[in-house]
């Protein structure tokens, strides 16, 4: 028998579906759910999507915790040629109408527990036609441009449509990540683009339809969406968990489901660590143990071990623009514990100067990415993609520009040396200090506002702020910490807040953020 290869997103689910209808495909609340229970929902709401007038390249948001829904809406989304993007339920209403209205999203699919930011978001969008809602759509405020519908009815859809053509270069998803002009970039990604990705990131875990994988991340974190796709893609079996702050329920259920794969930042790593010191956590049924977001200390090392005693341990390294770039052997992990590994399968890394030119081993130089995996570009942003995509050598062709700093040693293994941006990366996330320091900026009272990450051996970088105020006021750390709490998602709160007479500044009368780096690295030293 000839085997068809994959070549668009939805095909993977369709396949298992066929051959191995009961599996369990999730694992969600306590539910299991299969293969062809999630290929008859995801059908019937690409259905429902069709009727409601979505043609191919729409797009469709998704604003919902990590759920069973969230990805029959993913799923269902994708067969019917819409574009999908996952919106982050922590995202407040300001920035939840920016990203809609900046997709043009046509549907928009959440539920009643956010109707406070979704009545704020939604006055002012400009193109969505139907809001579909899990839970008791009657308490949403109704606007005149859309319809709203309950997530049941829209599953419950079994007519019959004309299903699209869609081909592997079509556009499948938008992720959203945040920016250095504080507003989301919308990353472009095609079907071939993100099937190349999974199944390279499949190749290198050894993974296969036996491993259970489990999702702490969100969903609209690519580090989240992946493992869903993975689990899908392999046929094997995804367990859904809504984050970590329940450490004891996340526990209790690796005891219960026995997942074999186990995807984590440091923030969570730190925590089981300490947890471990006091409680003697032991997981023998992970089998591959997988970091990225920020770097994985070395130090940590020796405790994974004994908490996943028979896990190998993958560090890895990437960014939205391609989803992965490198990754380190785990056999290697004790000869190059600093280091993030090579290219991933089917990718090439160089080293750049700011100049162009190769750099050679052992020198610090700017990382570039060639491969599949490699973004159209920033939807509505010309410049910015044009900053981050250089032309190659093949004509056509576009080479990534990390606007990382690397080093790569005579063995071709890389080591990750710092970001050439202001972009925070805390928790396993972006965050944009611009989008910080417009709120602060908004406090009466507040004369200048600087917003930077300090490295942090749990959350990858810790965001501090440095604040200056006009004569005669007077405010406190909690209260500019207490405002960023009503604007912003939890994850972009301030570790710290420090009051100066006056900022220093550039020769060009800029804010000089090196000089408050410094500041705080020589006060460190002190304490």
């Amino acid at each position: 028998m000839i085997s068809i290869p994959q070549r668009l997103l939805g095909e993977a689910l369709l396949l298992t579906a066929k051959n191995n209808p009961a599996k369990t495909a999730i694992i969600a609340k306590e539910q299991e759910y299969s293969y062809s229970s999630l290929k008859e929902n995801a059908e019937n709401f690409a259905r429902h999507l069709i009727n409601t007038g979505i043609k191919k390249g729409d797009r469709v948001a998704i604003y919902l915790d990590n759920s069973w829904q969230s990805i029959i809406s993913i799923y269902g989304a994708t067969l019917s040629g819409a574009v999908f993007l996952v919106i982050n339920p922590q995202t407040k209403a300001d920035k939840l109408k920016y990203i809609l209205n900046d997709c043009e999203a046509k549907i928009l699919i959440s539920t009643n527990i956010l109707k406070q930011q979704l009545s704020g978001a939604l006055e002012g969008t400009k193109n969505i036609k139907e809001v579909i809602i899990t839970g008791d759509a009657s308490s949403i405020k109704k606007f005149s441009h859309f319809n709203l519908v309950s997530f049941e009815d829209s599953i419950s859809d079994k007519s019959g449509v004309i299903f699209p053509n869609i081909i592997p270069t079509d556009l499948a998803a938008l992720i959203y990540t945040s920016g250095s002009t504080g507003f989301p970039k919308g990353v472009m990604m095609t079907h071939q683009a993100m099937v190349f990705t999974s199944w390279s990131l499949i190749e290198y875990l050894r993974l296969s339809e036996k491993d259970r994988i489990m999702l702490l991340l969100p969903l609209a974190f690519d580090y989240g969406l992946y493992q869903l796709i993975m689990a899908i893609t392999i046929g094997g079996t995804l367990i859904v968990e809504q984050s970590f702050i329940f450490p004891a329920t996340v526990y209790k259920n690796i005891e219960k489901y026995k997942p074999t794969v186990f995807p984590g930042v440091p923030t969570i790593y730190a925590m089981m660590i300490a947890a471990n010191k006091e409680n003697d956590l032991h997981f023998d049924c992970i089998e591959k143990v997988t970091n990225t977001a920020a770097l994985l200390p070395a130090e940590f090392i020796p405790d994974l071990k004994k908490i996943f005693p028979n896990a190998l341990i993958f560090k890895m390294y990437g960014l939205t623009e391609c989803k992965r770039v490198c990754y380190l052997e785990p056999e290697l992990i004790d000869q190059k514990p600093a280091s993030v590994g090579k290219a991933i399968p089917g990718t090439e890394v160089f080293l750049l100067s700011p100049e162009g030119n190769p750099v050679p081993a052992g020198e610090p130089g700017i990382l570039h990415i060639r491969g599949p995996h490699v973004m159209l570009g920033y939807l509505n942003k010309k410049e910015l993609s044009a900053e981050m995509l250089k032309d190659g050598k093949l004509p056509g062709e576009k080479i990534l520009c990390s606007n990382d700093w690397f080093k790569m040693d005579e063995e071709g293994f890389l080591y990750f040396q710092g970001r050439n941006d202001d972009i925070i990366k805390t928790r396993g996330e972006k965050v944009s200090p611009v989008e910080i320091e417009n709120i602060i900026y908004k406090i009466n009272g507040v004369k200048e506002v600087a917003v930077l990450g300090v490295p942090d051996e749990i959350m990858g970088e810790s965001i501090i702020v440095y604040v200056t105020l006009y004569d005669a006021i007077q405010l406190s750390e909690k209260e500019i910490q207490r405002e960023c709490m009503m604007h912003l998602e939890p994850f972009m709160i301030p570790q710290k807040v420090f009051f100066l007479p006056e900022m220093p500044k550039s020769s060009n009368g800029k804010i000089d953020k090196k000089e408050l780096k410094k500041m705080n690295e020589d006060e460190s030293v002190k304490n």
